[in-house]
C-alpha cells in the first residue's frame, strides 16, 4: 500500500505566481527522485468555518488563499529515502520559500492509507 505525505498552508495572493513556480521545481524534485504523485490544489470552495476549516487551520488572511499538496510514494520506507535525497537536492537549497509563504503556519504529516479504490 502506498505512502502519503499532506500538507495544506496559507499564500498570500500576491505571490502564487511564485509558490507555482517554487511547487513546479519541487514536483519536479519530487517526481525524479521517485515520488509517484506530486498535487498542488489552491483553494476555491474553503470556506471559513465557525469552528474548523482549512482557512482556520493556517489562519489564513483575506489576502491569502489556501493550498493543499499531497505527494504519493510506494512505501513509508521509499518516503524517506526519497525526502532525504530531496532536502539535498540543489534545487531545494535555500530561503526563498520564506518570502513567498508563512512555513510557520504550514500543516503536514504523513499518512498511511487504508482504502485505495
Amino acid at each position: 500500500m502506498t505512502y502519503v505525505d499532506g500538507f495544506v498552508l496559507a499564500v498570500p495572493k500576491a505571490n502564487i505566481e511564485a509558490y507555482k513556480e517554487m511547487a513546479r521545481t519541487a514536483g519536479d524534485v519530487w517526481k525524479e527522485l521517485g515520488a509517484i504523485d506530486y498535487v498542488e490544489c489552491i483553494g476555491d470552495d474553503v470556506p471559513y468555518g465557525e469552528l474548523t476549516s482549512f482557512p482556520r487551520a493556517v489562519q489564513a488572511r483575506d489576502d491569502e488563499v489556501v493550498i493543499f499538496s499531497w505527494i504519493t510514494y510506494a512505501s513509508r520506507e521509499k518516503r524517506d529515502e526519497i525526502n532525504a535525497k530531496v532536502m539535498k537536492d540543489p534545487r531545494m537549497q535555500g530561503d526563498t520559500w520564506k518570502e513567498v509563504f508563512d512555513g510557520k503556519r504550514m500543516i503536514y504529516g504523513g499518512f498511511r492509507p487504508f482504502l485505495e479504490l
